[in-house]
């Protein structure tokens, strides 16, 4: 059986397609402001990538903030229940399940076949998600990619106030003033964001095996200061960008873990 998952988020398009649950092409592709035109291209890339056409899929599901914006797809199912399916699938151990994307954070606990048991969502504030991230790079004149390490070479803990992106901006400005070292201030935004989201998931509960999925799970400085707040070393998965998609390819084949 040959499946495809359409993770639409926020800033990319994901695309996982699976043969026998056995992932054979994946792709990543910029939504921009022409998201189904840009879905086309993502599901292009991975068909080519597979080499199937779109006639050779037997079922297609879409997730994600932009789901029903997918060029095509038989059913939608849920970010949240493609997430906990996806982290099931590549750390069967998982119960807990953290997802941080471009615009929000989400927070699950699961069973062993990867049903959603409870989730908490932070969409009220972008001060936990990628974005709140990318706006402080800007602020500290760093790379994205290098805002993360740069956070490992702190020697001080400096308190942030992240319940908005504006304010934390303005306490940026003020500790550049105070001659607070880039280190410094990348771990102090690194500590805020993730003491976000652990109040987010310590709503619902977690377990030992946490896994840690979306593009943030690659951000170094995120991963170290969660695990300090949590009290634990999360799980990433290899391509944690890809969970959800292939989440929603798992669910097209109909595939639940503890099997």
């Amino acid at each position: 059986m040959i499946t495809m998952g359409i993770d639409l988020g926020a800033k990319n398009v994901k695309v996982v397609i699976l043969k026998d649950n056995k992932i054979v092409a994946k792709s990543n592709v910029l939504a921009g402001f022409e998201v189904k035109e840009n879905a086309q291209k993502a599901i292009d890339i991975a068909l080519k990538q597979a080499g199937i056409s779109k006639d050779d899929l037997d079922k297609v599901v879409s997730t994600g903030a932009g789901e029903k914006l997918a060029p095509f797809y038989d059913e939608t199912k849920s970010i949240v229940g493609c997430d906990s399916l996806g982290a099931v699938y590549l750390h069967p151990a998982a119960r807990s399940v953290i997802d941080v994307g471009a615009e929000e954070g989400r927070g699950m606990r699961c069973d062993n076949t990867g049903k959603i048991i409870d989730f908490e969502v932070n969409e009220k504030c972008a001060a936990g998600a990628g974005a709140f991230t990318e706006a402080m790079s800007r602020a500290l004149e760093v790379s994205l990619e290098e805002l993360g390490p740069l956070a490992l070479k702190s020697t001080q803990d400096i308190p942030m106030n992240a319940q908005c992106t504006v304010f934390a901006e303005s306490e940026v400005v003020t500790m550049v003033h105070n001659k607070v070292s880039k280190a410094d201030m990348s771990k102090a935004i690194h500590d805020a964001m993730a003491s976000r989201i652990s109040s987010m998931i310590r709503k619902i509960g977690f377990d030992k095996d946490v896994v840690l999925v979306g593009g943030v799970a690659k951000n170094i400085g995120f991963v170290t200061s969660l695990n300090k707040d949590l009290g634990l070393e999360v799980v990433v998965p290899k391509d944690p960008e890809y969970v959800g998609a292939l989440g929603a390819a798992l669910a097209a084949a109909g595939w639940k873990g503890g099997a």
